[in-house]
């Protein structure tokens, strides 16, 4: 489910949805879309610019701090870089939850995408965001990411 589709929970049962969580997460949705075009900058100013910030990246980075999360934004938008169309690109929400100043979200991104000028490809990335209230709204304060592995059930 996208965040259109979410009801975020404000902790307790029968609240309703915040409206401000929602934005951030339809913001978000949007630079995701714009990240796998090769523009990193809709989903870094997602991003809160605090020193505790952090990542767990798919393609392997782990850092702490605006900047160097920052930094490797603009990294993986550079192996997307070159795609002549905007990427559609989607966000499946599994879980949308918030209590106080913190929410999270756990699911996947999916889309085709064409990474460091190779063919396009499908790419689905399973995402956990934490999200953090402040002065200026809902921003990212972490994120893991990961290519789901098979799941070894089925096998």
């Amino acid at each position: 489910m996208t965040a259109t589709e979410t009801t975020a929970e404000s902790g307790n049962a029968g609240d309703e949805p915040v409206p401000a969580l929602l934005h951030a997460l339809r913001r978000t949705e949007a630079a995701v879309a714009a990240m796998r075009s090769g523009d990193p900058e809709p989903y870094i100013a997602c991003w809160a610019e605090s020193e505790d910030a952090t990542l767990v990246g798919a393609w392997g980075p782990i850092e702490k701090g605006s900047q160097a999360l920052f930094d490797t934004f603009r990294w993986v938008g550079c192996r997307y870089a070159g795609d002549p169309m905007p990427v559609k690109a989607t966000v499946e929400h599994t879980v949308v939850a918030s209590s106080g100043d913190l929410a999270y979200t756990v699911g996947f991104e999916r889309g085709p995408v064409r990474v460091d000028r190779e063919r396009e490809d499908e790419m689905v990335i399973r995402v956990t965001h934490i999200y953090r209230r402040t002065d200026r709204g809902w921003k990212l304060i972490h994120r893991h990411a990961d290519f789901p592995p098979p799941d070894q059930r089925q096998q």
